[in-house]
């Protein structure tokens, strides 16, 4: 019995499902320059001396400057220096776009003063050697706010201190915005969401082809264009994915629609996701020795509620953007976070295929794409399987009844009982959604059951319907039965007949 997903369940209420990139950071990093080593070596190959460092960097830092202002003045723009840290650049400029209008071209300058990567020169007396050691300085940051007629809004932060890494923002759905238009397919956009389009499929099929090629092009452009210092020095940038956030869209045709089963889906999620879980949504497995970060977090923000899973670097988000759409996002700052299978070449020269961490360069959006989606399918399958009621309260019905199977009886489950709540909590563990799970790993969970009674028992879950056996693996899974039925039963458990039997009873 196959779990119906949400967008099936309401497919008259829904207008369509979108898959797409959202938030893009890509830093831009200048190769030798940006570690210790390499700075060390491009000076001694320049002559110039590793205590001159500050000397080499300073005119650098001036053409910067200067390019800057040129730019403000050749489009008639004031540079605005920003002194507030919660100061919000991307409302000021939307109050620039409502005056200019959004042809493409440079929207807007800040400047700001903040942390920067440097080098500091450093002699060790012990052996003689001069080097340079990496350290956090402060130094002007240039904020070039432009229009592509691509990637729609973006923008550029430059310092003004050497080595002169870079930062880029751009948003998938800006992008797909514009290919789009360029292909006749009507849409209606708010911000970075589209409350409708005319035909989702072809626009899955446009966000699928996020061009990292023409984006790469594009970024050399623009570091040429308000960087002059890669001019100068000769060098090229290397592009890597900094932060990247994927969203999958579930789009009301009405906001009352949404808001009718929303309030009831966060409860729910409120209570039941577990650290297992989050692990299992992003792909990974918690074992007994992890020492990072796992957790769940519920905001209300202006634009709606959220509730947030996190993993080390990885993150799960649900919100009902604008009050209209179910938006499930998946963001990383970390893009090592996620494995492919690739080519991995080993020091001594030898290539291996096997799967690694995955690279951080732009040209991973397409595999990344591929991990942050799945991610935010397992979680769309978790939030289906108990969004509904009632219809896993007809299939709870089918395994609370005794079955009967060549002439042996097998009673059916009391999911009020502790001792089959504890069951439905451990078949729900997350690395037995992975791996499966095996007769000895539930004996080693129920210490007190001998083997023939843990035997017994897969038995009767698999007469009800709630496991099944993998192949001629002794492996087993929940089904999606199993899984709903687990689900609601603990819920319907935890957040209402306890609570309901706690309260007092009137003399």
């Amino acid at each position: 019995m196959d779990t119906k997903l949400l967008c099936e369940k309401y497919a008259d209420q829904i207008d369509g499902v979108l898959h797409c990139y959202d938030r893009i950071l890509i830093s831009g990093n200048l190769d030798p320059l940006c570690y210790a080593a390499g700075m060390a070596g491009y000076l001694r190959a320049h002559e110039i001396r590793l205590f001159d460092y500050a000397q080499f960097a300073q005119p650098l830092r001036e053409d910067i400057r200067q390019k800057a202002e040129t730019l403000a003045q050749q489009h008639g723009l004031k540079i605005e220096f920003v002194r507030k840290k919660k100061f919000r650049k991307e409302d000021r400029v939307q109050a620039v776009l409502k005056q200019r209008g959004t042809a493409p071209g440079l929207v807007h300058i800040f400047s700001a003063m903040e942390s920067c990567a440097s080098y500091q020169p450093w002699h060790d007396k012990a052996t003689g050697k001069t080097m340079l050691k990496y350290t956090e300085s402060k130094c002007l940051h240039y904020y070039f706010y432009f229009i592509d007629k691509d990637f729609g809004l973006c923008y550029l932060r430059v310092p003004t201190w050497c080595p002169f890494r870079l930062q880029f923002y751009c948003n998938g759905h800006a992008w797909l915005a514009n290919q789009l238009a360029r292909r006749g397919i009507a849409y209606t956009q708010r911000d970075n969401a589209f409350l409708h389009i005319a035909d989702y499929t072809q626009a899955n099929r446009l966000a699928e082809q996020f061009d990292a090629a023409q984006l790469h092009k594009k970024l050399d452009r623009w570091a040429r264009e308000y960087c002059p210092v890669v001019k100068q020095l000769r060098l090229t940038y290397h592009w890597n994915i900094w932060q990247a956030e994927y969203a999958t869209d579930l789009v009301f045709k009405q906001r009352a629609d949404l808001q009718a089963l929303y309030p009831h889906l966060l409860e729910t999620l409120i209570h039941t996701v577990k650290p297992d879980d989050i692990a299992t949504f992003l792909g990974r497995k918690l074992h007994g020795n992890f020492q990072g970060e796992v957790g769940s977090r519920f905001n209300v923000r202006l634009l709606g509620t959220r509730l947030k899973h996190s993993l080390e670097t990885t993150s799960l988000k649900l919100y009902d953007k604008f009050g209209q759409i179910l938006r499930l996002e998946t963001t990383t700052n970390d893009v090592t976070f996620f494995r492919q299978y690739r080519d991995v070449r080993h020091r001594d020269g030898s290539t291996e295929t096997k799967w690694a961490p995955m690279k951080k360069t732009i040209y991973s959006l397409a595999p990344l794409r591929e991990c942050l989606q799945a991610a935010n399918h397992r979680y769309l399958e978790f939030l289906s399987a108990i969004e509904t009621p009632e219809v896993a309260v007809q299939a709870l019905a089918r395994v609370t009844e005794t079955k009967v199977e060549k002439d042996h009886r097998y009673k059916g489950f009391n999911f009020l009982t502790e001792a089959d709540a504890a069951l439905l909590r451990v078949l729900l563990r997350g690395e037995f959604a992975i791996s499966g799970m095996t007769s000895r790993a539930l004996h080693a969970l129920f210490p007190e059951k001998t083997t023939g009674q843990i035997s017994r028992l897969v038995k009767r879950l698999r007469v009800h319907g709630l496991l099944k056996k993998v192949g001629h693996h002794y492996k087993y899974y929940l089904t999606d039965l199993g899984r709903r039925v687990a689900t609601m039963a603990l819920k319907l458990r935890e957040l209402h007949v306890i609570p309901a039997l706690t309260q007092p009873v009137a003399a």
